[in-house]
């Protein structure tokens, strides 16, 4: 997993309450346990036609947003059935941070362990960041994880919260496995000496 230390990037506005899995990686895209080669299916339904043509006007189809990292979205973001596949999309498709009022409980979990920064902030705040989101290509947004800290295009700092051992977990770039493999050390002893006690 790549850490995730500085980001400044494009925000791309996506002002819909109660955005569940299956707009975010609709079920038919679920057969692969890769997890490259989903974001072209990132909100498929949302993004394409059913004969496959771009809608112009979904925000990640315009030109401003194709490039987006950063995504400023309605309430109760996440919500649905526990696919790993919706953060697989995500990043895949270049966002690596979610900024929304909520977010349901497993798909919040869902991010962090696979290098996605959600961030919970207030309604207000949410409302001026997506207000600043909508300047298209001059909507640049800067999230500093160490200081917990979001600026936005004119300059302006937003403070936000999170869990201590999840920031740390993301700064080093360890996902479950990664910090499993901190204790290989420990691992690879205590097999030892399982296996030295099967012998006597």
């Amino acid at each position: 997993m790549e850490k995730f230390d500085k980001l400044t990037g494009i925000a791309a506005p996506l002002d819909i309450i109660n955005v569940d899995t299956d707009m975010i990686i609709p079920k038919q895209f679920l057969k692969t346990i890769q997890r490259s080669g989903l974001g072209k299916n990132l909100f498929d339904e949302m993004r394409y036609t059913p004969e496959g043509d771009e809608i112009a006007d979904f925000v990640l189809n315009q030109p401003a947003y194709r490039a987006a990292q950063i995504l400023v979205a309605g309430d109760n973001f996440g919500c649905g059935s526990s696919r790993e596949h919706a953060p697989w999309a995500l990043l895949d498709f270049g966002i690596s941070c979610v900024i929304a009022p909520s977010f349901a409980d497993i798909f919040y979990n869902n991010c962090f362990k696979n290098g996605i920064l959600p961030i919970v902030l207030p309604q207000e705040d949410v409302d001026k960041l997506m207000d600043d989101s909508k300047r298209g290509a001059n909507a640049t947004v800067s999230i500093d994880l160490e200081s917990q800290t979001i600026k936005g295009p004119d300059g302006g700092e937003i403070s936000f919260e999170v869990d201590a051992f999840r920031k740390q977990c993301l700064l080093e770039g360890l996902d479950d496995i990664g910090l499993t493999l901190q204790k290989a050390a420990a691992i690879d002893d205590y097999e030892a000496r399982l296996d030295a006690q099967a012998w006597r």
